[in-house]
């Protein structure tokens, strides 16, 4: 279902007639009205049509027929006028066929007309097809007297403020329609795969919402579809219901996590970003989807659980499962999103085909700081001898290029040899931070094998340095090919 017009309001002449000569009608502040209301809320001015021309000897135009088989929602202003228009019957019969035609006058539990009381009429006055709606009532009955006063700026401030707050319940359900007409019209047909691609860019904390927004934009600009298409349920079981049927037509989750724990919702001991990382690791195991993790370069957090949750991500492996943490500046996050979209998923049986003589030689990349460059050098040599590809760092250039030889390096290694020389433990944990967020830098290999090996004078710190990410070469008095020798067994494995 595509619409051109958000909405057509359904009304008689009568009822737009100023009571005060010179002031607007009534049909026409509600029409102003709505969309103010109604673009606050969605963010972007909905398209809100009615038809001016409304004498009663006026031919009923086979081009209003047409515009609304291209409406999404019926607004009609009930009244004793209205209900005996046969203009106004008209729109509402015509607007009825479209709406069957169109899969229905409900979608799902919400209707797509929308009765709008200005006056109240008879139940058994009431046109057919608006007798099962409860409709909203823009007026009010003295209990004295029992006479209706409509809510009208003209009968003072209360009946002002009365209905603007009828208008706003009005405005937030024809919000919740178009919202979820938007979702249906996207995911129309899609199916995991798609080549439309539908990405889940996953709700995230107030601090990042400018960074969601710009790669909303810029995958829209793309031509890519963006879920989720309407704001979430409050409640658990409702949110996860939604989330799943989001994830189930995506082909990649991207999750932008922040300095703040962000909303638990009702019924959840855990929060919303926490939940739509668990749904999308069970949406990854089904095949054809990817899911991206950032966490922006340098960030830092004071929330004692956001901190907890961070950590989780970087150490637990089934948290990482296929999925790609990236500790990395937005440009980079963007760069990876659009390299993995252009990219066909592929089976792991056609990957598990490829053997490691196909890719011969192999290349492994010495990790090592610039200090350390002399101490590294002979087992550079000695891998290069024993018939290995060599990769080196970079150290000159401009912080960006060295930066990009370092991920490409890790792009395309198939084994990295972390030196620990001078520099201290934290050096080494953050360089298998970065090997362990190579996918995120475009890799479609296996993980490279890593090996950390001493090299310079002996330290304590080196002595009591553990790790189950690595295989850990100790220093000895041997040479560097003897010494070397586990990894490069490993790496001929």
């Amino acid at each position: 279902m595509s619409f051109d017009y958000d909405a057509f309001i359904s009304y008689t002449h009568i009822d737009n007639v100023g009571l005060v000569d010179g002031s607007k009608g009534w049909i026409t502040n509600l029409h102003r009205a709505l969309e103010i209301r109604i673009a606050q809320f969605l963010g972007e001015k909905p398209q809100i049509w009615r038809d001016p021309k409304l004498a009663g000897n006026d031919v009923f135009e086979n081009t209003l027929v047409e515009q609304l088989n291209r409406v999404a929602a019926l607004i009609t202003v009930v009244s004793p006028r209205y209900v005996k228009s046969e203009w106004t019957r008209r729109e509402l019969v015509e607007f009825w066929k479209a709406a069957e035609a169109q899969g229905g006058v409900r979608l799902h539990d919400k209707a797509r007309i929308f009765k709008v009381m200005k006056t109240p009429v008879p139940r058994e006055m009431d046109l057919p097809e608006l007798q099962p709606l409860l409709g909203y009532e823009f007026f009010k009955i003295d209990t004295m007297t029992g006479r209706v006063r409509e809510l009208d700026e003209i009968f003072g401030p209360e009946a002002q403020r009365d209905f603007w707050m009828k208008l706003d319940d009005l405005a937030h359900d024809i919000c919740a329609l178009l919202e979820m007409l938007r979702r249906e019209t996207l995911t129309d047909h899609l199916t995991p795969g798609d080549e439309r691609c539908a990405v889940y860019l996953a709700e995230t904390t107030r601090d990042l919402t400018e960074q969601r927004e710009a790669i909303r934009r810029d995958l829209q600009q793309h031509g890519h579809i963006v879920l989720p298409a309407k704001g979430l349920p409050l409640s658990e079981p409702q949110i996860k219901t939604a989330m799943e049927e989001d994830l189930a037509v995506c082909r990649m989750s991207i999750h932008l996590i922040g300095n703040s724990y962000g909303l638990v919702p009702e019924g959840s001991s855990i929060s919303m970003i926490e939940i739509q990382n668990q749904l999308a690791i069970e949406r990854g195991r089904k095949g054809g989807f990817s899911r991206l993790i950032w966490i922006p370069a340098g960030m830092k957090t004071e929330d004692e659980r956001q901190a907890a949750m961070i950590e989780r991500l970087r150490m637990d492996a089934s948290l990482q499962e296929g999925g790609d943490l990236l500790e990395t500046y937005l440009e980079d996050l963007r760069t990876v999103i659009h390299d993995r979209l252009q990219q066909k998923t592929k089976p792991a049986s056609e990957v598990a085909r490829v053997s490691a003589t196909e890719r011969y030689p192999s290349q492994i990349y010495t990790l090592y700081d610039q200090r350390d460059s002399e101490l590294a050098m002979p087992c550079a040599d000695a891998l290069f001898d024993q018939g290995f590809e060599v990769l080196h760092p970079c150290f000159e250039g401009g912080e960006a290029e060295v930066r990009q030889c370092h991920e490409e390096n890790l792009r395309i290694c198939d084994g990295v040899l972390i030196f620990f020389g001078t520099t201290h433990a934290g050096w080494v944990r953050q360089k298998l931070r970065e090997i362990q967020k190579s996918v995120g830098y475009g890799r479609t290999e296996p993980p490279p094998k890593i090996a950390i090996s001493y090299i310079g004078p002996k330290t304590v710190e080196k002595e009591h340095f553990r790790t189950h990410e690595a295989l850990v070469l100790v220093q000895t008095e041997s040479s560097a090919v003897d010494c070397l020798q586990p990894f490069v067994a490993l790496m001929k494995t």
